[in-house]
């Protein structure tokens, strides 16, 4: 295998080129495996691409976590070089010239940097506790979704470790015991945070979206959409009709032009 500094090397030089043709994003199946998380993700890098104006194509595959350089989704592959979630892909497009902040001052970019942050420390650890440890969330959505792709008794082996894995990231981050009440107040006071930063404007910062626009869009849309046994942070974020504008935008302006009010979405 190449040494880290060849990789980088290579992953700088692969950014200087011009955005090939026939780049795919790779990400688990959405209708019948994907989990909260990855979908937000996933949906995340999406919206980022489309916000830049870069052509990608999906590409599903059961085993897209796996393939991925980092064991998370998605991950792109853009000619020779394949890179893995949000913030790498982002600087993967900005080493092309092709960047959404760079009219942004220090402070503010140093801002976008600290709420981006927040969102993967609380948004992304309370979906992953929803999923992954309240039990009728497991037993009804993530055992069945997580397992799908894999025979009987693959899929029950596939699930005891990925929530194996789940737990001791959550254990290390305080998270596994917390009550759910406790999760539902830590995710209202990032909703708070975020709603008071956007101020009713239409993106966080004037110069127009940003990957935390798109990183909010794919967290709290995947949230108000993706049905539950328990609905709990949707019935939050729609007490943020900021957020819920800002949701409804991106989705008009990036994803399709007759987007319906995601009060009306089907939970």
């Amino acid at each position: 295998m190449p040494s880290p500094l060849i990789e980088k090397i290579s992953m700088e030089l692969g950014a200087q080129e011009p955005w090939p043709k026939g780049v795919k994003l790779f990400q688990p199946y959405e209708v019948e495996q994907i989990l909260l998380p990855d979908n937000a993700n996933c949906l995340a890098v999406q919206a980022f691409l489309k916000m830049c104006q870069l052509e990608f194509e999906v590409e599903p595959r059961a085993n897209a976590e796996a393939m991925s350089p980092t064991g998370k989704v998605p991950f792109i592959k853009a000619g020779r070089f394949i890179t893995a979630e949000l913030e790498a892909i982002v600087q993967f497009v900005n080493g092309k010239g092709i960047s959404l902040t760079d009219k942004l001052d220090s402070d503010q970019k140093a801002d976008l940097r600290a709420y981006m942050t927040l969102i993967r420390n609380v948004v992304e650890i309370a979906e992953l506790y929803i999923c992954w440890v309240d039990k009728e969330t497991y037993n009804e959505v993530t055992s069945v979704r997580n397992g799908s792709v894999y025979p009987w008794p693959l899929n029950h082996i596939k699930n005891r470790e990925k929530r194996n894995q789940v737990f001791k990231k959550l254990k290390v981050l305080d998270w596994y015991n917390k009550t759910l009440e406790e999760v539902h107040c830590e995710f209202e006071s990032c909703c708070d945070a975020l709603s008071v930063r956007l101020d009713n404007n239409q993106f966080f910062f004037s110069v127009g979206p940003t990957e935390l626009d798109a990183l909010v869009f794919g967290h709290f849309f995947t949230i108000l959409t993706t049905p539950l046994p328990r609905n709990d942070l949707a019935k939050i974020v729609r007490n943020y009709p900021s957020l819920i504008n800002l949701v409804e935008k991106i989705e008009r302006d990036y994803f399709k032009k007759d987007a319906r009010p995601l009060e009306a979405s089907n939970l």
